[in-house]
């Protein structure tokens, strides 16, 4: 899968996708553009198999990518354990319309 720019310099569309997915940790549901929820989902599916490993380095690998220690601690207290049964598909996109300001095509991101 291509890697989606955004229309944005490399050290911002980073912060961005950051920022979301540790929102939608500690959210658990997020309103986006479809394509910045389509990206978010690779990532997120990544941090909660690392959160199922539940070792040191996984814990340390996940809190240098996240922005807050609070999603990190919910991530592997709460998160994880849900999904231990489950080889992957942690993250549902709902497409809702297009926005109305610029007719961007929107979507709730959300796990399952």
């Amino acid at each position: 899968m291509a890697l989606r720019k955004f229309g944005r310099r490399s050290d911002h569309r980073r912060a961005m996708l950051r920022n979301l997915a540790t929102s939608i940790i500690l959210a658990e549901k997020v309103r986006t553009t479809e394509a910045k929820a389509k990206q978010l989902r690779s990532i997120t599916e990544k941090m909660i198999t690392l959160g199922k490993q539940n070792t040191l380095h996984a814990r340390r690998q996940v809190l240098a990518y996240l922005l807050d220690e609070t999603a990190v601690k919910k991530l592997f207290d709460e998160i994880a354990p849900r999904y231990v049964g489950r080889e992957g598909g942690y993250t549902r996109i709902l497409k809702l319309g297009r926005r109305r300001g610029d007719a961007a095509p929107m979507a709730i991101i959300e796990l399952v």
